[in-house]
Formats: structure tokens, sequence, C-alpha cells
């Protein structure tokens, strides 16, 4: 597949990033602070609404990765950058709970996930089986180590195992959602985009719950009970 100049360059580093991730997975968690400043109060429902944006945007600019990509779309390069800032902006989301070296660390774990999400595009597009195992083992790795990280910031509220199986899932759903796309099964493809939809906001619940549980004075006072927004049957 032809990829953009930005995934081209994001792929050189990749090693590299990687290496850093699984460094930082340590140091990021015990850097992290054991109460969030108390002072300018957060909503909990207008966290939760950023949190579950973010992560809608994940799904949302990836899907629209997927298309560009699959159709050598002239906005790929535009898009792919959109879909990179997305990585930051979740990082930055935790960054006044967790501190900034938790915060740089999960979205260089992102981006990663971005960048091999790419060659596991490819590789389908090209119909080169050997590459794409292989690629689908380091997208399986680094789906891991996102799960061992949240494990290790919160491990009350996210469990590494349950974290990990929750990535697991996303990477499924959204492979599900290449396949269709690629085989031009349009039913199915819309099926799968509303699969890793709903288990997306799932998922953002489950993060906002976990940090308003770890950090309750940042908060105010709860009006009602926050729980997700729905249930999914994979």
């Amino acid at each position: 597949m032809r990829t953009s100049t930005v995934v081209r360059a994001g792929a050189v580093g990749l090693a590299s990033l990687a290496s850093l991730s699984l460094v930082f997975i340590t140091s990021a968690a015990a850097a992290a602070p054991s109460a969030a400043p108390t002072s300018n109060m957060q909503s909990r429902g207008v966290f939760r609404n950023a949190m579950g944006k973010y992560w809608e945007d994940h799904i949302t600019w990836t899907r629209l990765y997927i298309i560009s990509a699959l159709s050598n779309s002239p906005d790929l390069p535009d898009t792919t950058e959109r879909l990179l800032q997305n990585q930051v902006d979740i990082g930055n989301a935790i960054r006044p709970f967790y501190g900034d070296v938790a915060a740089d660390t999960l979205t260089t774990l992102l981006r990663t996930h971005i960048f091999i999400a790419a060659d596991v595009l490819a590789s389908a597009k090209a119909n080169d089986s050997s590459a794409l195992t292989a690629n689908m083992l380091r997208w399986q790795a680094n789906a891991d180590d996102i799960g061992d990280f949240l494990g290790t910031a919160n491990p009350s509220q996210w469990p590494a195992a349950e974290m990990r199986a929750m990535m697991r899932q996303h990477l499924d759903l959204t492979t599900d959602e290449v396949e269709a796309r690629l085989h031009q099964n349009w039913p199915a493809d819309i099926a799968a985009y509303d699969r890793v939809h709903l288990h997306i906001l799932v998922l953002a619940d489950q993060l906002t719950n976990g940090i308003v549980a770890q950090f309750p004075a940042a908060f105010d006072a709860p009006s009602e009970a926050m729980s997700p927004h729905v249930e999914v049957h994979p």
C-alpha cells in the first residue's frame, strides 16, 4: 500500500518508540501522583463527555484512515495527521492526574498502535499473509503493553488482565472492519463499525470511572451514578 509521508516517517521510528514505551511503563506509573489537585474541581459529567469524545475520535479517525488508505485517497496525509493528533489528545487527558511522564508514555504507546495498524492494513491490502501475521503479532504485543500500562497506573480500577482483554478486543473489532471493507462487504463493514463504536464507549467509561474513583477530590460531587453506556457482546 502506498502510505502517506507521515506514516512512512512514523514507521522508521517505530522500533525506537516501542523500546521507549517499555522502559517508561513502570517509571510512568511510579511517577503518578497519589491524588490530583483539589483546586479547580471538574464536573464529572464534563470529564466523562470529554473522554468519550477522545475515544470516539480514536475509532472515527481510524475508520477514516482505513477508508482513505484502501482507496488511495488524496486526503490520506491529512487524515493520518489528525489520527495521530488524537493520540496526543488522549495522553493529555490523563496528564493532570498521572503527570507528564505517564501522559507522554500513553501517547507513545497509542501512536505506536497507529503505526502498526498502518502496517497491518498495508499487508492485508497486499495480500501478504506472512507480513500480516508478523504485524498482527506486533499489534497484539503493543495492545498488551497498553493494558499493562493502564493496569500499573490504576491497578484497583483497571486490572491489567482486563485492560489487555479490552485492548485485544479493540484490535479484533478493528480487524473485522478492515476485512469487511477490503472485501467490499458493505453491510459487514457497517456492522463492524457499530461494534467497535459500542466497545470504545465502554472502554472510555471504564477509564473515566477509574480516574474519578482514584482521584475523587478532583471532581465535584456526583449527581448520579456513572455507569457504562452499553454492554458489548462480541
